[in-house]
């Protein structure tokens, strides 16, 4: 009898049962299943929240060694990077004076087609969205990409950002240690359409607009401030002028200074883990993410993501929801759907995946070792 039961117990537990005395063996019952981890060995923080916008920061315990790369700020201010209008006399020439062949069809400047040269010592990093002032027009990159050592003269593929101006005392550019808000980087790094990134200019946000009832009826930034903004201050539509404007630019600058107070106080205590990234949510809604591969590299864009990301919070409406670290987890996952790649053989190699509603942009450097430098993710707005 107590064979009997033992069988039993033990059966139960493997899955044998016995049906006129012969065993059978049933697949055991699948183990409940773990949440999804994300992607890249990610851990989120508890979202920073001020007014509208929660901002979840990315941490990871294990980075890359980023050191190799120079990014446009840095190459601008240095002289070791030069940006000009096409057919810029004067232009291509190295540190040390030598003449640059010139690229060709640079007859006359262009709105959409810069001519960048890198002549430094370190690859360079271009993100979709960074601003670069003077010329005939500001304009913001098109694309993530990298620009490596001893390159010719890139003819570069820019958008224009200042609707109405087509002179300048100089054809160089000057680092403005700017980066579009989201509605215009989106424009720009998927919709690659001119005319798309002046009315987000112009409109602050393409967002929708949620029912009613999901919000405070409040904007910081409505639409006739911002024209009055563009009449008075910045006719030709700039948009660096726009939102460093008296009127507009203190209201930036006091939830810039809110959000990043506490976005320290959440991020000081951690331990053998560095801030690679961020998730960012409007009201319920998570829209947008970037980021790198190392605690070095964002700490260099942080300042000026922080505030695109505020521009954008101040032209959307006051949302009463908040999203949470699970949707922001969820997220983060790979995207499968639609993938396009390009790529310069040794140097990078972009990619662009899209399912639904979410795109996702990956910029991987091929040299000194294949890695991810910057992954955006978005929650496309139209």
């Amino acid at each position: 009898m107590e064979r009997s039961l033992l069988n039993a117990v033990m059966g139960s537990l493997l899955g044998i049962s016995t049906i006129g005395g012969l065993a059978f063996v049933s697949a055991a019952p699948d183990p409940p299943t773990a949440p999804p981890k994300s992607e890249g060995g990610w851990r989120l923080l508890e979202p920073v929240t001020y007014e509208n916008i929660a901002i979840f920061p990315v941490v990871t315990p294990s980075m890359q060694d980023t050191s190799a790369f120079l990014t446009l700020d840095e190459g601008l201010s240095s002289g070791d990077v030069v940006v000009s209008e096409q057919g810029a006399a004067g232009l291509a020439r190295s540190r040390d004076g030598r003449p640059i062949p010139a690229p060709q069809n640079t007859s006359g400047a262009s709105v959409n087609q810069l001519v960048l040269i890198n002549r430094g010592k370190r690859p360079l990093l271009l993100l979709a969205g960074e601003l670069v002032s003077g010329g005939k027009q500001d304009r913001i990159i098109g694309k993530d990409r990298i620009v490596p050592v001893g390159a010719p003269p890139l003819p570069l593929d820019v958008f224009c950002v200042e609707h109405g101006r087509w002179t300048g005392s100089s054809s160089e550019f000057i680092a403005s240690k700017t980066i579009v808000h989201p509605s215009v980087r989106e424009k720009a790094a998927v919709d690659q359409e001119q005319t798309k990134v002046w009315s987000a200019v112009a409109g602050g946000t393409t967002a929708a607009a949620p029912p009613a009832a999901a919000t405070d009826s409040r904007t910081v930034l409505s639409m006739s401030e911002l024209s009055t903004v563009v009449r008075e201050e910045a006719p030709t539509q700039s948009y660096d002028k726009i939102y460093k404007s008296q009127r507009i630019g203190g209201s930036i600058d006091g939830f810039v200074e809110e959000i990043q107070k506490r976005f320290a106080r959440a991020t000081s205590g951690l331990k053998g883990e560095r801030v690679v990234g961020v998730v960012v949510a409007y009201g319920g809604e998570v829209a947008w993410s970037d980021i790198f591969a190392s605690g070095d590299l964002f700490d260099h864009y942080w300042s000026k993501l922080l505030r695109s990301y505020a521009v954008e919070a101040l032209a959307r409406p006051t949302l009463r929801e908040v999203a949470s670290r699970d949707d922001a987890r969820d997220f983060l996952r790979h995207l499968n759907g639609r993938e396009i790649q390009e790529s310069e053989p040794g140097v990078y190699r972009w990619i662009e995946i899209t399912e639904g509603k979410l795109t996702q942009i990956e910029l991987d450097a091929l040299q000194p070792k294949l890695m991810t430098l910057h992954r955006l993710l978005l929650h496309r707005t139209s």
